[in-house]
């Protein structure tokens, strides 16, 4: 068992209003009807799609809504092309950042990109820049008073790479294709989670210890996230515990 710094301490999430939420769940629908459209509706035999259905529901979005996206997108009902693009760059103190976009005009998201990066100390890079250093995994968190034992057995025999530990709990660790079996194996033992995802996993984080530094960063983040066109945002920020305190003040 690994030991690490769960949720790389970027996981600040701020109050969303409906109207945002909104926004949230559209992406949501997008990304679902792509993945149907692209891997079949059955969510069994589709990795990618389960593990956006699972986020989507977790997130409470209603099954029906979620229903009627798979249909859509497995029907082949979408009303535009989507071009699914990664931007790289980078923001205040060598942070990398990754943001996964679709979009039905291109010229329009590499702009809106890239005035986010120049908007907040930083650059959009070139292809290649820090997506090394990004690794697509899935993860599925328990609280510290989950049984250790219990949690090692079922998600190892279910097939999960790894299961990491800190002080606020266990992250099981699996590979995006393995994602949505182990979930499974995990919920019909009674073992329920916190928060379960595919991500990008950092190999190496950019330590941030400064202040002003680390409210740029989230600054980037949220207005890269507002965008229309983003689906999601990573970064390998890592901040301190002093800023984290600062932050939540």
């Amino acid at each position: 068992m690994a030991g690490h710094s769960k949720w790389a301490n970027i996981k600040h999430k701020k109050a969303r209003t409906d109207a945002s939420r909104g926004k949230v769940f559209t992406k949501f629908i997008r990304e679902i009807t792509v993945a149907a459209r692209l891997g079949g509706p059955n969510e069994a035999d589709n990795p990618r799609l389960r593990a956006i259905v699972s986020k989507a529901l977790g997130a409470n979005m209603t099954r029906d809504v979620v229903n009627r996206a798979i249909l859509r997108g497995a029907g082949g009902d979408d009303d535009k092309k989507l071009d699914e693009l990664t931007y790289e760059g980078y923001g205040v103190g060598g942070v990398a950042v990754l943001v996964e976009t679709m979009t039905d005009n291109i010229n329009r998201t590499v702009s809106e990109v890239r005035h986010g990066f120049s908007r907040n100390g930083g650059n959009l890079g070139t292809s290649g820049s820090v997506a090394y250093l990004f690794a697509k995994r899935g993860e599925i968190v328990f609280s510290a008073d989950t049984n250790e034992d219990r949690l090692l057995e079922v998600a190892l025999e279910a097939g999960a790479e790894d299961v990491e530990s800190d002080e606020d709990g266990f992250t099981v660790v699996t590979t995006p294709e393995a994602f949505g079996a182990v979930a499974d194996a995990l919920e019909a033992a009674g073992l329920k989670s916190e928060q379960a995802e595919v991500t990008m996993k950092a190999s190496t984080e950019a330590d941030i210890t400064e202040l002003e530094q680390a409210e740029k960063i989230l600054k980037l983040i949220d207005m890269l996230e507002d965008l229309d066109d983003v689906q999601n945002v990573y970064t390998n920020a890592n901040f301190s515990e002093a800023v984290m305190a600062a932050l939540n003040a």
